[in-house]
């Protein structure tokens, strides 16, 4: 990784004041949410950061709320407006696929009103005619 960047997935490092001002005042999908709300799901999710080596910057953050067996559901995917276009926002997805948690996972469900052709390279599909609705299943149904 460039610059000695680094993810992690402990959530005392997460900005959560960063965070929360990037979903409740620039996200589609999350105005509104108080801080006490981004904190509650933080705590429960398995959250995902990628950082600044030299500065410790938070570059982009991910969570998934997951039974660690068989499914997840991929949330609150940023990459903070600085840092877009460079492509960490792929970088926090193959790190996150790869992550020993969410590999094993039979399904991982997401919903996007914009970014379909980035999941879809990380086989993600559409979900039934679902516009917004993506899976990556593993499940094969008798």
């Amino acid at each position: 990784m460039k610059n000695n960047q680094y993810f992690t997935t402990d959530k005392t490092k997460m900005n959560v004041g960063k965070i929360h001002r990037y979903i409740c005042d620039l996200s589609y999908w999350g105005r509104g949410r108080t801080i006490e709300e981004v904190e509650r799901t933080i705590e429960h999710s398995l959250c995902f950061g990628l950082f600044e080596g030299a500065t410790n910057e938070q570059i982009a953050f991910a969570r998934v709320v997951t039974d660690h067996s068989f499914f997840g559901y991929i949330m609150d995917v940023i990459v903070f407006e600085e840092h877009q276009g460079k492509g960490y926002g792929k970088q926090l997805m193959t790190h996150m696929m790869e992550h020993e948690s969410i590999n094993r996972l039979k399904t991982l469900a997401l919903k996007t009103k914009d970014a379909q052709k980035l999941y879809g390279k990380f086989g993600f599909k559409p979900i039934g005619g679902s516009e917004l609705w993506m899976a990556n299943d593993k499940v094969i149904l008798l």
